[in-house]
Formats: C-alpha cells, sequence, structure tokens
C-alpha cells in the first residue's frame, strides 16, 4: 500500500498475485477518469500514489484506459491492463494502441497484446535463478533492464526480476506483465514465470504474433 492516502473513489489491486494469493504488483485504479481529466492532474496522482502504476478508467463501460507510471504516461502496459479486465468485467479494454481483448479463465484474468505494443526492456538473461535472486535493487546500468533465468527450461518455468532504472521511485517492479509478453515472443513459447518475491505471471504465444499474458488479480484496497 501507497504511504500516501489514497483518495476516495481509487481502487488498489494487487495484479499476478502468487499461488497463495500474496505478492503480485500493486495498482492504482482510478474508476471515474473524468474528474481529473487533465494529465498533469493524472501525473501528479500516479507519482503521489508511488505505485509502479496507476490506471485512469476514462469509460467504464467501453473500457477505456489511460495508464501513467510515477514519471510518465504509457500507451500500454501489462499489468495494469490486467487488473483493469478483471476490475471491469470487459471482453475488450479500449488503449491508446488498439483494442485489447480480455477473458476470464477461473482463477486467471487474461489479455491479448502485441509484443510491438510494450515499452523497450533489456532483456538480459542469466545462468541460473540464484544469479537472478542475488542481484541488487537495482543493478548498476542504465535501461530498464529485466533480469531472467531458466528454473526448469523444459516446462517453461522462469526466474525473473525487473528494474525500471528512471529515477522514479521505483527500485524494483514486482511484477510486469510488458516484459513477460516480450520475453514469451523472443523465445517464442508458453512461460510461468515467478518474478520478484512471488509473483507468477503466465504467457502463451498464438500463431498471429500476438501474446496472451494472465493472472490473479485480488482486491487490496477499495477506495
Amino acid at each position: 500500500m501507497s504511504d500516501y492516502d489514497v483518495p476516495a473513489g481509487t481502487d488498489v489491486l494487487r495484479v499476478f498475485c502468487g499461488p497463495d494469493g500474496r505478492h503480485g504488483n500493486a495498482l492504482g485504479v482510478v474508476r471515474d477518469g473524468r474528474r481529473l481529466p487533465g494529465r498533469a492532474d493524472r501525473q501528479d496522482l500516479a507519482g503521489k500514489l508511488g505505485f509502479s502504476e496507476t490506471v485512469f478508467v476514462d469509460d467504464p463501460e467501453r473500457g477505456r484506459l489511460d495508464i501513467y507510471t510515477p514519471s510518465l504516461r504509457l500507451p500500454f502496459a501489462g499489468h495494469p491492463v490486467v487488473g483493469a479486465a478483471w476490475l471491469l468485467d470487459l471482453e475488450i479494454l479500449e488503449l491508446e494502441v488498439g483494442d485489447v481483448f480480455a477473458r476470464q479463465d477461473g482463477e486467471f484474468s487474461w489479455i491479448t497484446a502485441r509484443p510491438e505494443w510494450a515499452p523497450p526492456r533489456i532483456l538480459q538473461r542469466y545462468a541460473s535463478a540464484a544469479e537472478v535472486d542475488a542481484l541488487p535493487a537495482p543493478p548498476p546500468g542504465e535501461g530498464w533492464l529485466y533480469a531472467w533465468a531458466w528454473e526448469e527450461e523444459a516446462a517453461g518455468r522462469v526466474r525473473a526480476r525487473a528494474f525500471p532504472r528512471r529515477d522514479d521511485g521505483i527500485a524494483e517492479d514486482e511484477a510486469t506483465g510488458a516484459a513477460a509478453l516480450l520475453l514469451s515472443a523472443h523465445l517464442g513459447r508458453a512461460l510461468n514465470i515467478t518474478q520478484g518475491r512471488g509473483s507468477q505471471i503466465l504467457t502463451a504465444p498464438a500463431p498471429d504474433g500476438t501474446v496472451e499474458i494472465g493472472g490473479r488479480v485480488v482486491l487490496a484496497h477499495h477506495g
């Protein structure tokens, strides 16, 4: 939970929770984005909340979304769209990049996205999960780093950690749908990713070049 008092009308979700329902990446959802129509006001609130992303719902019936990190606006991001799809219970969400299809499958919420929608990431493979675990937060260097290693290659099980390295107070991103999307597309196979402290992200690439991203979502705070 953010140290900043979450204002009324803002829900906090945890997206990509582990099998035990713990962990996941915190997401602020402003259910009526029309009350903060200006980008500067939205950026200010996202910065005060301090979550890796905050999403503003501009039309809850059509699923029109606007996404912000503490320091910048994003045309697409994985965990905000998965979380919003679960909260709004819609099959189609409208983003700047285009329509995103969503579905619910038991305890998992899924979206279908294209790799070219995701912001650039450095996908750096390490020799072992232990090496990924041992990385400082953040590691030295520049650029958005997704550090990963195989836990069990035959089963598609991956250990990953994510480091934005953009000086906005987010030293490590707990669960990153866009990076999982890029890694799945790069490897050309379905993945079961354990990221951060114990979050879980599932991916499934399709023949048309899209990738499904799925995970568990829980409501942490109803504003």
